[in-house]
């Protein structure tokens, strides 16, 4: 989803408007999508996770999962101070060339979110981010931190979609749930169990 688009259906949501899922779903989801990013790491060396695709990708394992990673890292920075800036990441070379650094960042994530309650859920905050690639300025806008926390969950499995397209090109095999949002993949579940 575009940041503009994005931008324009939360500033159209009421503020009294709830997130659909539960916050602890929320919550699981968001640990389950990590889980799953080091469940990933656990089966590559630094080779492999910074190896440059072929074309069409022209792109690496660690360069999409450096993005998952410094989106969550975004929001869990900004916690404190009410303001999420996205634009702000690091861009550290570290995350998109090495496992264990990657798999360390991952792991800092999840020791924060555990820390996240119900309270933390419903918290207001300002976000900024540039509406697009190239853009002059960045846009702001109000935002809760649950809104947050879906938008990198579900920003992740984006990424891991692409990554999924790039294990294949280069050889790397992936377990069968990779990629897949938790709720799908307990509905999937649910299928099977019938």
């Amino acid at each position: 989803m575009s940041a503009v688009l994005r931008m324009e259906v939360l500033q159209s949501l009421p503020k009294a408007v709830e997130p659909v899922m539960k916050r602890s779903t929320l919550m699981t989801d968001a640990r389950e999508v990590l889980l799953q990013g080091l469940t990933l790491l656990f089966g590559l060396d630094d080779h492999r996770y910074s190896q440059i695709a072929g074309a069409p990708f022209k792109a690496s394992i660690g360069q999409h999962y450096r993005h998952v990673i410094e989106h969550f890292q975004s929001l869990t920075r900004g916690l404190q101070s009410g303001e999420i800036n996205y634009d702000a990441r690091d861009r550290n070379v570290r995350l998109q060339s090495e496992v264990t650094y990657s798999s360390i960042a991952t792991c800092d994530i999840l020791r924060v979110l555990k820390r996240y309650t119900d309270d933390t859920l419903v918290g207001e905050c300002t976000v900024i981010n540039s509406v697009g690639y190239g853009s002059a300025g960045a846009s702001t806008f109000q935002s809760n931190i649950s809104r947050e926390l879906a938008y990198c969950a579900g920003h992740a499995i984006h990424h891991y979609a692409i990554i999924r397209l790039l294990c294949h090109e280069i050889g790397v095999s992936v377990p069968a749930e990779f990629g897949f949002a938790p709720s799908t993949l307990k509905h999937m579940s649910s299928l099977a169990a019938v």
